[in-house]
């Protein structure tokens, strides 16, 4: 047995531990495919993989090899290069869309919060990836599934971003009157009978007077005499 000329080194600790991707990985399927040549023909495999990190990104890959293990490499290179944004409202998608694509006819439509993934096959599996919740989904036509698997990528990226309006909440009765009220700080401390009617501080106070009806019709009475005695 030959000797290491370090002997405290332990075998395998040269290779790098492989960090944790941010993105979910699954095979929607791997087919045998073959083409016909001149000698004969030749197999490989198809490999079809679905990525996303389940808050809006996701991609669509296919790959070939004649190993499946490098397909299944090749296919996630590939949906690596075609990932797309996928907006999102709340879990839901903002809007409705109808796609055909080749023999595959989908339409994909928002829903409640509670409701979940109504679809199946690829489907499922890429709104999944997507992070939508909540949706409501119906396909017609075709049942291959790169097929319907491309056919909602285009829908997918039909979807545009709705900007919902904010609406200001009217403030309640109580807030209203609060803010009605004046501060105490505008009631004239001074003169207990006076009212301060400015709201800026220095302004003059305007002293408010209570005149009972007696007093009233004597001035009107002593006006009445100054004018006949003139």
């Amino acid at each position: 047995m030959a000797k290491s000329s370090r002997p405290d080194r332990k075998r395998g600790d040269h290779r790098r531990q492989r960090e944790p991707s941010e993105f979910a990985e699954a095979t929607l399927s791997i087919d045998r495919v073959t083409r016909v040549v001149k000698g004969g023909r030749r197999m490989r495999f198809r490999a079809i993989v679905v990525i996303g990190n389940r808050k809006g990104k996701v991609g669509l890959g296919t790959g070939k090899a004649t190993e499946v293990q490098a397909s299944v490499k090749k296919a996630t290179a590939a949906a690596k290069r075609n990932m797309l944004r996928v907006p999102l409202i709340e879990g839901t998608i903002p809007h409705a869309v109808e796609v055909k694509h080749k023999a595959a006819r989908l339409r994909i439509m928002p829903a409640r919060p509670g409701t979940g993934v109504i679809a199946g096959g690829a489907l499922r599996v890429i709104l999944d990836h997507a992070g939508v919740k909540n949706v409501l989904s119906k396909r017609f036509g075709s049942r291959n599934k790169l097929v319907n698997a491309q056919a909602t990528m285009i829908a997918l990226q039909k979807l545009r971003a709705i900007n919902v309006p904010v609406v200001e909440e009217a403030p309640s009765p109580a807030a209203a009157a609060a803010a009605a009220v004046k501060p105490a700080d505008d009631v004239m401390r001074g003169s207990p009978k006076g009212v301060s009617m400015g709201d800026k501080p220095g302004e003059d106070a305007i002293d408010v007077k209570t005149v009972s009806r007696k007093e009233t019709e004597q001035k009107n009475r002593d006006a009445k005499r100054n004018q006949m005695e003139r």
